[in-house]
């Protein structure tokens, strides 16, 4: 990485990107993209020692920990799920008003008989004492499920890895219940699924980060004030 290039992750995709996109609008820095909105790379035409690289918004994470990037933007749901390690590099600067999610606890419609994770850690029982099985829970946030589970004394249960539509696995036999993020609460209505009363894991909002390792290079502070204007 060279010296004195400031280097800024910006989401590739979604509605973070654009939120994100439109804070340098209305700040008129202007982005140059030479491939378009596909490109990887960019810069800004008012700052010929700053790159701009597109990226997947959990890749913004570990790149702000190992110091690849020096200013970063992305979701604080995304930030507290990376390995602690990681946390301790980074320093949020910002928090937008954008970009609201909640990750929560979410069960089936039919349990009818379970409405807190105190109810939740009597199933997880049943299922060791009767199936055998622990109970499954998908997730794309691991870290956070588990750390939230054990705080509430809730043990017997396994991960599993999401890797698509979380809300869809307690239905296709791939699990019993999920943790997922949300930001009304109706995607997972519409699939039968409902929230506990204490689900509630993590609130979120998008973030301008910073690298501890930024060194203090040419342009950051300025930069930083212009972002943080809004």
């Amino acid at each position: 990485m060279t010296k004195n290039i400031l280097n800024i992750g910006i989401p590739s995709k979604g509605r973070l990107r654009k939120d994100v996109l439109n804070i340098f609008k209305k700040n008129k820095l202007n982005l140059i993209s030479e491939r378009g909105e596909r490109d990887l790379l960019g810069s800004i035409k008012q700052f010929k020692n700053i790159k701009i690289l597109y990226l997947h918004a959990r890749e913004i994470i570990e790149r702000l920990g190992d110091g690849s990037l020096d200013i970063g933007f992305s979701g604080f749901d995304l930030l507290k799920e990376s390995e602690i390690n990681t946390q301790k590099k980074i320093n949020v600067l910002k928090r937008y008003n954008f970009g609201k999610a909640t990750l929560v606890v979410a069960i089936p419609d039919p349990w009818i008989d379970v409405q807190t994770v105190a109810d939740l850690e009597e199933i997880a029982f049943e299922f060791k004492d009767k199936k055998k099985k622990r109970l499954r829970v998908a997730t794309k946030y691991p870290n956070l499920t588990r750390e939230f589970l054990f705080s509430k004394g809730v043990t017997q249960f396994k991960l599993v890895d999401s890797l698509g539509a979380t809300e869809a696995y307690p239905f296709t036999g791939s699990s019993e219940i999920i943790t997922d993020i949300t930001s009304t609460g109706e995607t997972l209505k519409a699939n039968n699924l409902r929230i506990l009363k204490d689900g509630e894991i993590l609130r979120s909002e998008a973030c301008m980060m910073i690298s501890k390792s930024f060194n203090n290079k040419m342009g950051l502070k300025k930069i930083v004030k212009l972002l943080s204007k809004n």
